[in-house]
């Protein structure tokens, strides 16, 4: 999920720290600018990674199922869904 935007990050820090050869524009210091815009594109990644294992393998894996079928007597449609422990579909 953020992946992409910590990608995103990092590119445009580096274009700022490392592409400009202003050091200063209105008492902005780009090249400081640029790190921060790099450390934040490598947390978001970090972040991402942490939060796609946790879901993946702390959480017990991830599984559902939904049975479709119609009942005999009122000849309605039964839906039945099996949700995980946390609650979830």
């Amino acid at each position: 999920m953020y992946i992409g935007l910590g990608i995103f990050l990092i590119v445009v820090g580096a274009i700022l720290t490392f592409a400009i050869d202003a050091s200063s524009v209105g008492g902005v210091d780009l090249q400081t600018i640029g790190w921060i815009c790099m450390i934040a594109g490598v947390l978001a990644i970090l972040l991402s990674l942490v939060l796609t294992n946790r879901r993946g393998v702390a959480g017990g894996g991830y599984s559902a199922r939904r049975v479709s079928h119609s009942d005999p007597a009122t000849g309605t449609r039964v839906d039945e869904v099996d949700v995980d422990r946390d609650g979830r579909v």
